[in-house]
């Protein structure tokens, strides 16, 4: 005869290995969300995964023998070696592969209790490694989802145990036990969570001294030092992470700027680089540096801006116009000649700046710039230096500009020209050739940003016109959800600037617009929401110090005063409507009121026993019907002890019903409490359904005696 509660135990034990599998997931995915793990480790975790997935499901059968499992890791010890030494030359790296790789043997090899321990604290060892390489928000969801698979585990396994010890276990239940469980963990989480919400924002943590900023996993973007290969940018435009948040003061609109980082002068055909020249060293006077040169203050707009720079390597400043003030908590800054401002070393993870800019106007309506200025000759001559070109370059240039009255218009001819001749692509050349320049503006006829700022700067140069190829990052995104600009490295442009007699250095970027359209509204509208909430994460969790706390606690003081101040108006308020209108209303219906208040109390306190006894009559009409289960043994017994209770004889906690029927004295009642608790054990323990008929007329028998 089948077990009759094997359905709640295969219940039990599939939540249970889903929710150790979720475990392993979550500290995996933990892992993977900050970007340090390579695509085969990624790849292979997710297919080792999967598989125990849909094992757990009982789509197949598949048993890894305990032998073969043995030899497969004593061959990836070895292997570790090889890892260590020759493929990630990095021990931290080759110990996270070894890691996952023994995450994804056990949970497909685990079988014993002992297993299931091991399996969980490869999990816990994964959410640890996740901690020391990511300080990101992800981390935190994935914490949330380790700690629900966690609970889940921890509640189904003492489940687990119990009936694989207990003999006798409970019949009924079994049907509801997932969303029993799921329920039970969600509410324990979310407990978990609202309780250690208020120690975090009670206890300050200094960011500096984070253990995670030790192993920052950055990214580096070539182009903003002084060399760049012509394909430099346009690989970087294909990575989609965050390098900038900026919060953008001015009274006036502004519209999309170009946060400059660098530019480059020199130019063999096919790579840009700037001379090898002491920068200028700049004064740093208590973390404040003034940029603009002395003397009179040319009129513009201005904008002040607060940049926060994500995990970068690089060693430039991003600026928005011309820069003039600079606060930066560092001790060394200097600047090229070129204009580029630049921290002696690769800025710390979380480097902010505030910065005061004036802004570019287009140089046919902006005001002239008085003292005129002068490019010397030296510098002239520098940023009019040209490698070796196809003769066709040149006749292009003077074809562009043909009819220009001056350099203002000749450069605006060989912009709109590249704009609206030339096609905009990512995609890089599919061979490389001696003259790149060349094949982009006679052959390829498209490129990115790169291409057409090159091919401006040199034929700018060919008609005598100083020119440099600028780096930096076009706009970015406005996230009204966060009121900050979103900046990413897909965000990376160059463009050219002019030497414009009488206005200096002027901005022309010569890109056509990206042709391919935007990604769907609802997925944009959710990338900034996950925007915001890492911008929140960052600065009230990663850097949530003293600082912050005060300025938190002082935000909850104003608005705990102004709650105070306005709650004041609308009590005096609220007593004048209370006499003009509720003392009247009580006047009239204030009987009716007390009487209504009165069923509802006998409701709550008589209702709950009042609907367990519904409920238990129609249980037992059920039964009488011939209805009955094996899990309605226990509801006929509770029957029983209730009629008795009416009796005079109450059950001791501590009497088995065999003793407390031989505890009753000799009488028709007490003899019919024998044959009922016989009965009842039949029914209870020995699984005969039938014997629930017998049960109810013994209960009938009770009531009249």
């Amino acid at each position: 005869m089948p077990r009759q509660d094997a359905g709640p135990a295969v219940s039990v034990e599939r939540f249970f290995q889903f929710s150790l599998l979720g475990l392993v997931a979550s500290g995996y995915l933990a892992v993977a969300g900050s970007g340090y793990l390579d695509t085969p480790t990624v790849a292979l975790t997710t297919a080792g995964l999967v598989l125990r997935a849909i094992l757990i499901c009982g789509f197949f059968r598949f048993e890894i023998s305990e032998r073969a499992s043995t030899v497969v890791t004593v061959g990836y010890s070895v292997f570790f070696v090889a890892d260590y030494f020759l493929l990630s030359r990095d021990f931290l790296a080759a110990t996270v592969h070894l890691l996952f790789f023994l995450a994804v043997m056990k949970i497909l090899t685990a079988r014993t209790n002992r297993d299931y321990l091991y399996t969980a604290v490869i999990a816990f060892l994964e959410l640890l490694a996740a901690a020391i390489l990511s300080i990101n928000f992800n981390f935190f969801l994935f914490l949330a989802l380790y700690l629900v698979f966690a609970i889940a585990a921890l509640t189904s396994g003492e489940i687990r145990r119990s009936i694989l010890r207990s003999p006798l276990t409970a019949r009924g239940g079994g049907q509801r036990i997932y969303p029993r469980l799921s329920l039970l963990t969600g509410m324990m989480t979310l407990g978990i969570l609202a309780l250690t919400a208020i120690l975090f924002f009670i206890l300050p943590r200094t960011a500096e001294a984070a253990f995670s900023r030790l192993i920052a996993h950055r990214i580096f973007l070539p182009g903003f030092a002084n060399q760049v290969t012509l394909g430099d940018i346009g690989e970087i435009k294909t990575n989609s992470r965050p390098v900038m948040h900026i919060k953008i003061w001015s009274a006036l609109a502004v519209g999309p700027l170009k946060w400059r980082g660098a530019a480059l002068t020199d130019f063999d055909g096919k790579r840009w680089t700037n001379p090898n020249r002491p920068p200028e060293p700049l004064l740093v006077d208590n973390e404040h540096v003034v940029l603009a040169q002395p003397g009179l203050r040319p009129p513009g707009r201005r904008i002040t801006y607060h940049v926060d720079v994500d995990a970068i390597d690089n060693e430039t400043l991003f600026f928005a116009g011309t820069p003039e003030m600079l606060d930066l908590r560092v001790r060394t800054l200097y600047r090229s000649e070129t204009g580029a401002v630049r921290v002696a070393h690769a800025p710390p993870q979380g480097l902010h700046y505030d910065a005061w800019s004036l802004l570019e106007d287009p140089p046919e309506v902006a005001p002239l710039i008085y003292p005129p200025p002068i490019l010397p000759l030296a510098a002239r001559a520098t940023y009019l230096q040209l490698p070796a070109l196809d003769p066709r370059v040149g006749d292009l240039a003077r074809r562009f500009a043909a009819g220009a009255g001056n350099d203002l218009e000749r450069a605006r001819s060989l912009e709109r020209h590249l704009r609206t001749d030339f096609g905009y692509t990512l995609e890089l050349p599919d061979r490389e050739t001696s003259d790149p320049l060349a094949y982009f503006l006679f052959t390829r006829r498209k490129g990115h940003c790169e291409y057409f700022a090159s091919a401006m700067a040199v034929m700018l140069r060919s008609l005598d016109i100083p020119a440099r190829m600028a780096t930096g990052f076009q706009s970015g995104v406005y996230n009204p959800v966060s009121d900050l600009w979103l900046v990413r490295a897909s965000d990376a442009h160059s463009w050219v600037e002019a030497w414009i007699p009488g206005r200096g250095w002027t901005t022309f970027d010569p890109t056509p617009p990206d042709p391919n359209p935007a990604g769907f509204a609802l997925l944009t509208r959710l990338t900034l929401y996950l925007d915001a909430a890492e911008t929140f994460w960052q600065q009230w969790v990663v850097d949530y110090d003293l600082t912050r706390q005060g300025a938190l606690a002082y935000r909850m003081e104003q608005g705990a005063h102004r709650m105070g101040i306005n709650g004041f108006d609308a009590l005096l308020g609220l007593r004048a409507a209370w006499n003009r209108y509720v003392v009247g209303w009580l006047h009239r219906f204030g009987l009716r009121l007390l009487a209504l208040a009165a069923v509802l109390v006998g409701l709550a306190l008589g209702g709950g026993p009042l609907l367990r006894l519904v409920r238990m009559r129609r249980r037992v009409a059920r039964v009488r019907r011939g209805q009955a289960s094996v899990a309605d043994a226990t509801l006929l017994y509770k029957r029983m002890l209730y009629i008795l209770k009416r009796r005079g004889y109450q059950k001791p906690v501590w009497f088995t019903p065999a003793e407390f029927a031989a505890s009753l004295p000799p009488s028709e009642l007490g003899a019919a409490v024998h044959e009922f608790t016989a009965t009842y054990n039949a029914l209870r323990f020995g699984g005969h359904t039938e014997a629930a008929r017998r049960l109810s007329t013994l209960l009938d028998r009770m009531e009249r005696a």
